[in-house]
Parts: C-alpha cells; sequence; structure tokens
C-alpha cells in the first residue's frame, strides 16, 4: 500500500480583497487617441496596463464600474 505524503501548506497573510472595487490610473492619453492606463480589481497595487482607443476606454470604465484616480 502506498502511504499518503504529508505536504508542509504555508499562510500568507493578504489584505482584504473586495473584488467589487475596480480602478482605472491613466498613464498617458497619446496624440493618436489612444489611452495607456493600469486596470485593478480588488487590491489597487496590483494592476495590469492596458492601452484602448478612448471610446472604447470610456466604454470599458463604464461597463467595469470603475472609478478612475
Amino acid at each position: 500500500m502506498d502511504t499518503p505524503t504529508r505536504t508542509a501548506t504555508a499562510t500568507v497573510d493578504l489584505p482584504a480583497c473586495d473584488l467589487s472595487r475596480r480602478s482605472v490610473r491613466v498613464l498617458q492619453r497619446r496624440a493618436n487617441g489612444f489611452v495607456e492606463f493600469e486596470f485593478s480589481v480588488g487590491w489597487p497595487e496590483l494592476v495590469v496596463e492596458l492601452t484602448m482607443a478612448e471610446p472604447d476606454f470610456q466604454d470599458f470604465c463604464r461597463r467595469q464600474g470603475a472609478t478612475v484616480l
């Protein structure tokens, strides 16, 4: 018979995460009509950088219910 193997598990204390909290921080508005921005969900310090045309950016913010910082 196989003996079960025990593995150590570590716990990490993370700040509370509110998935309804969504924000964008505009990094740059380009002359060609594109907006570079950071988007976060839950943790404001964890972001993804995105680039979209201005109308798409406005629609994205509206659909996400994001607060512009």
